[in-house]
């Protein structure tokens, strides 16, 4: 599986971002599918994640801003960036979980991984 994110950018503070990751060398409409992030000198962590089996979850410091979505007949997962922060300032990743799964948030759930698409949000 490949993995193509794209969408990043700068934005101020308060303003919205739609990131997208196209997905190709196999279907994943039944696969679990999350974003995670990467800020400067900190580990990855997770943002979202979407399931055939248990719908959207999210983290705590994304909630109610953010929103993951999927487009089987494209292949492709979203994630609606609105009322960002300079904090959300991180190279943001897609990755593919596994077939049937639930929508987890441990990275070691995932096995392919995008490129990242760098987001930064200015005050």
């Amino acid at each position: 599986v490949q993995l193509q994110a794209s969408g990043g950018g700068l934005v101020q503070a308060g303003g919205s971002l739609r990131l997208s990751c196209a997905a190709s060398g196999r279907t994943v409409s039944l696969y679990a599918m999350g974003w995670f992030r990467q800020a400067p000198g900190k580990d990855r962590e997770f943002v979202a994640a979407v399931s055939y089996v248990d719908g959207t979850v999210y983290a705590d410091s994304v909630k109610g801003r953010f929103t993951i979505s999927r487009d089987n007949t494209e292949n492709t997962v979203y994630l609606q960036m609105n009322r960002l922060k300079p904090e959300d300032t991180a190279v943001y990743y897609c990755a593919v979980g596994p077939k049937y799964g639930s929508s987890r948030s441990g990275t070691g759930e995932y096995a392919y991984w995008g490129q990242g698409t760098l987001v930064t949000v200015s005050s």
